[in-house]
């Protein structure tokens, strides 16, 4: 009998230890698939700072650096400059890039830096108990906003890949999801084009991922993909926001 489906070469033979509903899972095979198809496995070091994303170590079955937090662009800068044959990503979540790395990944894509960064935007703080992050949406509620954010007190949520968009030196940047299987593939697309983009030394890409997080969100996972449907792709709507290529 053919076999049709199997785990990635590129992740390790163990169970995941996120939360049941988690995204991340998710996006480590996407990732994985990505690079057992384009056969860079031999080549690609991945980066991982504090957060959620920190586990990949665990589960991807390649090089993986970890970093301090918010740090992970400016590592990726330093590996890829001085190994250029490298395949180098960084795997961050938003309160990682968005709030304490915000100036890294500003100041990685005005220097077209020629890496892959892929961004879990699940708006809140996974790890840390579900509290308020620059992603979290106007009325969500969180540990430290009970009553829901509010643009008065707390201000607007960070729109990460629209403001990378306006910079030169951001090659493709796209914003995708994981609440519907059409998306899923999408996302797919996305991450082999940040990495095919890096391959042929086009500069910097960015691939936001809409992820749920069932635990902190308080929701099934379900209700957590329906969540994203109803009220995150309101704020982040999908689809390519740069594509220096195709002239968008």
């Amino acid at each position: 009998m053919e076999k049709t489906f199997a785990r990635p070469r590129s992740l390790k033979t163990v169970p995941f230890r996120y939360c049941p509903g988690c995204g991340h899972s998710l996006i480590h095979r996407l990732i994985a698939e990505c690079i057992d198809e384009l056969g860079i496995r031999e080549k690609v070091v991945g980066i991982a700072p504090v957060g959620c994303a920190v586990f990949s170590y665990d589960y991807f079955n390649f090089d993986i650096l970890e970093s301090a937090h918010g740090r992970p662009p400016a590592v990726a800068t330093a590996l890829k400059r001085v190994m250029p044959q490298k395949i180098i990503f960084s795997y961050q979540g938003d309160g990682d890039l968005a709030a304490i790395g915000t100036s890294e990944i500003i100041h990685a894509a005005a220097r077209g830096e020629n890496i892959s960064v892929f961004f879990v935007n699940n708006a809140n703080y996974g790890m840390t108990g579900g509290q308020m992050a620059p992603t979290t949406i106007l009325g969500q509620r969180t540990t430290t906003t009970p009553g829901g954010r509010s643009a008065a007190t707390e201000g607007y949520p960070l729109r990460v890949s629209e403001l990378l968009a306006t910079i030169e030196g951001a090659s493709f940047i796209q914003r995708v999801s994981l609440d519907t299987y059409g998306e899923v593939t999408a996302a797919k697309s996305a991450i082999s084009r940040a990495f095919r983009g890096q391959m042929e030394g086009r500069g910097f890409s960015l691939v936001e991922i809409l992820s749920p997080c069932p635990t902190d969100w308080g929701f099934s996972p379900k209700a957590s993909l329906e969540w994203i449907r109803t009220a995150m792709k309101k704020v982040y709507p999908t689809g390519v926001m740069k594509d220096r290529d195709k002239g968008i």
